[in-house]
């Protein structure tokens, strides 16, 4: 069988090419088939100056009819360059760090190029574009061009040339679905959808190959989500909890009162603590709504009925920032908290110590990541887990933890506002409570979009700002430069542009690839007021509370979905001074600028998601990624809500069959059901 193939074994893959592919997670021949495009690029004919539009990807083919000059800005070389056609019509090239090319483009030759045309004032201009000679243009010219998702390192040819031969080790007799239901359904192949999704020969190849595809991933996530369900059936509650008047006085101490969703919600988990039936409850709350008090007092409910209660957070620094503030509470309202935590990146003599803390049933309150749920780590008496950001959480790794303790109340918390209908769907094992209420005196964050070339202006504001004692945030999408991508990296960024327009402040760089630690002292300078502005990727999306920050600048925010946005800007707008979010974007595309009009038009997070999901675009032909649901690489629960539906039929009407999927015409889709249910618990 192919998944049993190691990649190496694909001719052109060797040691180093199998090590980039093991970082996008394709270790054998069937991860690397199940690697779909993540979109198709098309090569049309190149265009003549005049007809091309500001805001698209297009092709041009002239003469360099100046000589081409390179300057230097700071630690930039840009070098330009006019290209005019037939027509006499010119249009600037600019290119960044590429100062060869003034060898190469030749005044008086002829060259091909092709990349996103731009409007300044009167003037059109291409920035970072490729350059083909004609012959290379046209062999790709009217074709369907798969484009993946890479790491640094790994160059979509490698991928298109390694997929093309693994296809050769796949058995064209591998089918999922039952036969009863391909007779039903007039529908491709597996095999058929597979070489289509990869290699379209056209448009209506490629969406009968999805068509396919988006009812398999349907039909097995119904499946594996009826797993779930059944390993979720209500169990007996052994730790009947009641309310003490320990969370009653902290409420009283509270500076602030709870709102009516939250106390509605306080409700629900009192009530559940307290019934015949373990507590298994999602809290999905907007970014702000106060869903950490509500777990602080059910935990200190629990700690009151003499159990222990764990809290998983995502990231360290998220787990951090829970910890702080929880012995916070402890030292001022002297609840009876004994907290402690527990995180990767402790010594392994704190490790040690913590370990002891929690078997003795010294502490009651585990704050920490991952690290709660190691081999390692013995319970004295837990009986609630709290998972904080759930959809960064597999379904088996809350189920880990939850195994520490006799089957202990569950609660998760999520400020990805799905719509309700949705939730229950995705998170059908659960009971679900909304907060769809913000605490008084927060005010909505003042979001504004602006092009790139506004920069100037923009570092001018947050110049002031940072004058005023506040700070900033600047997001970019990628770490690392990639080629041609248009992407801000934020590395070079940090160096090129914000030190440079901020040179006398004080500013950090956060990103994924940094250690635990070296994030958490760049975070700590941040909290504390040591830097200024703190240039990141979307690692500070999860949960980070720093009121005095009050401008957010996202840039290629075009990249972003928007309920993405709406996350990255709850981060600002924490404290009582008033907050911007800035979206920064020179895609001129009408459905780009519409979305992002959108989310400066309104601050409500459930809001954002429906919207997000009824217009998530065609320029991503397969949708966002669903997090928490790894079986779903294609199918968007949104828009194909009908293929959704006939799947959820057929599924029914199979399980009422075969309900444990037994029959031996099942044996290759009840396998498959099984490691996309393992997947789901091991993905974070």
């Amino acid at each position: 069988m192919s998944d049993a193939i190691p990649v190496n074994r694909i001719k052109g893959v060797g040691e180093k090419t199998a090590a980039l592919f093991g970082r996008i997670n394709v270790f054998t021949v069937e991860d690397l088939i199940g690697h779909y495009p993540r979109d198709y690029e098309t090569y049309d004919a190149p265009v003549s100056i005049r007809e091309v539009s500001a805001g698209s990807v297009q092709a041009i083919y002239g003469q360099i009819t100046a000589i081409p000059n390179v300057k230097k800005v700071r630690n930039l070389s840009i070098l330009n360059a006019v290209l005019t056609d037939d027509n006499g019509d010119s249009i600037q090239l600019t290119f960044f760090n590429m100062p060869f090319l003034k060898k190469v483009l030749k005044p008086g030759g002829f060259y091909l190029f092709r990349g996103l045309v731009q409007q300044r004032g009167t003037h059109k201009i291409m920035e970072q574009p490729r350059m083909f000679t004609w012959e290379e243009y046209q062999k790709k010219s009217g074709r369907l061009l798969p484009r993946y998702a890479l790491t640094k390192g790994l160059t979509n040819q490698m991928v298109q040339k390694s997929v093309a031969q693994a296809l050769e080790y796949y058995p064209p007799e591998k089918e999922y679905l039952p036969q009863s239901v391909l007779q039903k359904i007039p529908m491709l192949s597996h095999r058929e959808a597979v070489n289509s999704l990869h290699f379209p020969e056209n448009r209506e190849e490629l969406l009968a190959a999805r068509n396919r595809i988006v009812f398999e991933e349907f039909f097995s996530f119904l499946l594996v989500l009826r797993k779930n369900k059944d390993l979720a059936a209500k169990t007996e509650n052994h730790f009947p909890m009641y309310e003490t008047a320990d969370t009653v006085r902290f409420l009283e101490q509270l500076p602030f009162p709870l709102t009516k969703a939250q106390k509605k919600v306080w409700g629900e988990l009192r009530e559940d603590m307290g019934s015949p039936y373990a507590m298994n409850r999602l809290i999905q709350g907007d970014v702000g709504s106060g869903k950490t008090i509500l777990a602080v007092l059910a935990l200190l409910m629990c700690a009151a009925n003499g159990y222990q209660g764990a809290m998983m957070a995502p990231t360290e620094v998220l787990a951090v920032q829970h910890f702080e503030t929880i012995s916070g509470y402890v030292e001022k309202y002297g609840i009876a908290f004994r907290p402690v935590l527990l995180t990767g990146s402790m010594t392994a003599k704190e490790k040690r110590e913590a370990y002891a803390k929690i078997a003795s049933g010294e502490a009651n309150l585990i704050i920490g990541t991952h690290a709660l749920i190691q081999e390692k780590v013995e319970y004295s008496s837990l009986a609630l887990v709290v998972t904080d950001e759930q959809h960064r959480f597999g379904v088996r790794q809350r189920e880990t933890l939850a195994a520490k303790g006799k089957e202990p109340h569950v609660l998760v918390m999520s400020a990805t506002p799905i719509p309700r209908t949705l939730g229950l769907l995705m998170y059908g094992d659960l009971d679900i409570s909304i907060l769809d209420e913000l605490p008084p005196g927060r005010k909505p964050v003042k979001t504004r979009c602006i092009t790139g070339k506004k920069r100037a202006d923009l570092y001018g504001f947050l110049d002031r700002e940072i004058d005023s004692g506040r700070q900033v945030y600047i997001v970019c999408p990628a770490i690392e430069d990639a080629g041609g991508s248009g992407l801000n990296a934020v590395k070079s960024y940090y160096e090129d542009i914000a030190k440079a327009y901020l040179p006398d402040r004080r500013v950090g760089l956060m990103h994924g690839k940094l250690k635990p630690k070296e994030k958490a002292e760049v975070m700590d300078d941040f909290k504390s007021g040591r830097l200024d502005a703190l240039v990141s990727t979307t690692v500070i999306e999860v949960g980070v509370d720093v009121p005095n920050a009050t401008v957010m600048v996202i840039e290629n925010a075009e990249r972003y979905g928007l309920s993405a946005l709406h996350q990255l800007r709850g981060r600002v707008g924490r404290g009582a001074a008033e907050s911007w979010c800035f979206l920064v974007s020179d895609n001129a595309s009408e459905s780009v600028q519409k979305r992002l009009k959108f989310l400066c038009s309104t601050s409500d997070g459930f809001a954002v998601a429906q919207y997000d999901l009824e217009t998530r675009g065609p320029g991503d032909f397969f949708g966002s990624r669903q997090h928490g649901l790894p079986t779903l690489q294609i199918a968007d629960l949104m828009n194909d809500t009908r293929t959704l539906h006939a799947a959820q039929s057929e599924a029914v009407a199979l399980l009422a069959e075969d309900p444990l999927l037994e029959r031996p015409e099942h044996a290759l889709l009840a396998r498959q059901v099984e490691q996309m249910f393992d997947k789901a618990g091991t993905m974070n």
